[in-house]
């Protein structure tokens, strides 16, 4: 009996009796097609954001893991919703010419990566088309030279609007040349296990348990190597790792960062409290081992929580930050500094968000979620003034530093909110002709939408890591008197589900 039949004969059967079924958060599901447990046949369509299959079983949504567009599966399911389920394929009957064999030899259980069995070229192709269908399903956006079938309900916005007539550009995403060993910074969790003592790697995808990694195909393999040495030293000296059921044990995390231009290397030990036994003898050991080290540190982190760094830092040898360099400016990083992990792919998207930016030399230029003014620098080159804010009173600090260390003298920089401090800057005089925004993956906050409206910049520069959230952003300056552009995707995280793009953004009158 096939898969497909047998499927039909149970969900009849469960629907004649009006079976309920418990969700995911134990909430029960009355008359779904599909019970936890079921083994089905489904054609999968499409990717999700995290890079599962999108496939359907009389008319419900599954989410497969480790399926591709274009292939057929049989599957299990293991949880189920009012809107969708998921499930695990068990057997690939009809392979997608996509597919390849992902060369990381703990791929399957890692969960660092999620597309390494599709191919490069169709990551990319897919990342765009992820842009997309974001712009036009949640932005209400028309995509030039595109056509996404959307339903009526979603071609409608909140207030009745139909979808814009702008013709949005979305350009091909730039990938890399070599999409490996990419990653300039390493976060990796410390535990142990019975049989290895002191372990660190990455966790397992959708657990806390903790999977042994010497070695990471989009890791710099420097970042691997002093790893390995940190690890080695720790087990020779008795170091205790944290177990996070009991909230004993020393080390958490083992921080590492490498710049590529200079050569120079940071390690940051992360640490259950202030107190660390053999703490010269380590030291020393992590010179001997790691050739270019430059920084240790270690950050204080008490809490019973996934967050990797505490509040206290201190530096245990060498300098207090480390330098890398980005488009001829060199940027000084502390160990909580936010720098982004793939330099080469970095660059690309800095001198495009310039480009979009139109500078001729005259303009007020505002950045919004300015960290430590890597977009701030690259703009005060081509701009008469530009101002940074940012919430985090550290990364001002070392943005503050970076102009210093670069001889840039017409940027200026404050701690808040964006949407309290334009306003402030807007009483004291200054009126942006452009302003920047690069938020976290939930968007910009609501407030400073609406205070960017007010403020009216003849342009806005918008560098997103969340489609969606973009997506909803954007409707919101279309419907305040803006349109969008054009949209250029660029793959700062190959093997990833995550894009991140440039918009372009101008005010209509």
């Amino acid at each position: 009996m096939s898969g497909r039949r047998s499927g039909r004969r149970a969900i009849e059967s469960r629907q004649a009796a009006g079976a309920r079924q418990t969700s995911g958060s134990g909430e029960p599901v009355r008359n779904l097609p599909v019970a936890t447990g079921d083994r089905v046949t489904c054609e999968i369509t499409g990717l999700t954001h995290d890079g599962e299959g999108v496939g359907r079983v009389l008319g419900y949504t599954l989410f497969v893991q480790g399926a591709l567009p274009g292939e057929q599966v049989q599957a299990e399911v293991f949880s189920v919703g009012k809107s969708f389920g998921r499930a695990r394929m068990t057997a690939l009957m009809k392979a997608s010419p996509e597919r390849r064999e992902a060369p990381c030899p703990i791929y399957a259980s890692c969960g660092g990566c999620q597309l390494q069995h599709l191919s490069y070229e169709a990551q990319l192709r897919w990342k765009r088309q992820h842009v997309v269908d974001n712009l036009v399903r949640i932005g209400k956006l028309k995509v030039a030279g595109e056509t996404v079938a959307v339903t009526n309900r979603e071609r409608e916005t909140a207030d009745g609007q139909e979808l814009s007539d702008s013709g949005v550009i979305v350009h091909p995403t730039i990938g890399m040349s070599d999409p490996w060993r990419y990653r300039n910074k390493a976060q990796v969790p410390i535990g142990s296990s019975e049989a290895a003592g002191l372990i660190g790697g990455f966790f397992e995808e959708g657990s806390h348990r903790i999977v042994e990694m010497d070695a990471c195909l989009i890791q710099q393999e420097a970042n691997e190597a002093s790893v390995r040495a940190v690890k080695e030293a720790a087990r020779m000296l008795g170091i205790s790792a944290y177990d996070r059921t009991t909230g004993q044990g020393l080390l958490r995390h083992v921080v590492v960062r490498h710049a590529a231009s200079t050569g120079q290397r940071m390690i940051v030990l992360v640490t259950n409290g202030r107190d660390i036994p053999h703490e010269s003898e380590w030291i020393e050991m992590i010179r001997q081992r790691v050739p270019g080290v430059t920084s240790i540190a270690q950050n204080v982190n008490t809490a019973r929580s996934p967050v990797v760094f505490g509040e206290y830092t201190r530096t245990l040898w060498g300098e207090d930050v480390i330098h890398d360099e980005i488009g001829g400016l060199r940027f000084a990083i502390s160990p909580r500094s936010f720098f982004q992990v793939n330099p080469e792919q970095t660059e690309r998207l800095y001198w495009i968000a310039l480009e979009y930016a139109g500078l001729t030399g005259n303009e007020t230029v505002i950045d919004a979620y300015c960290g430590i003014g890597t977009i701030t620098l690259f703009l005060a080159r081509r701009a008469r003034r530009v101002y940074g804010v940012e919430i985090v009173p550290e990364a001002i600090e070392d943005a503050r530093r970076n102009a210093r260390l670069n001889g840039i003298h017409n940027a200026e920089f404050a701690v808040g909110r964006a949407e309290i401090v334009l306003p402030r800057w807007q009483r004291e005089g200054i009126n942006p002709d452009v302003i920047v925004v690069d938020p976290p993956r939930s968007g910009c906050a609501p407030s400073l939408i609406a205070t960017m409206i007010t403020l009216r910049p003849s342009r806005i520069v918008y560098v997103s890591c969340n489609p969606s959230t973009l997506a909803r952003d954007l409707r919101l300056l279309e419907d305040g008197g803006y349109r969008t552009v054009e949209v250029q995707p660029v793959d700062m995280f190959p093997h990833s589900g995550h894009v991140e793009c440039v918009i372009l953004i101008v005010r209509k009158d």
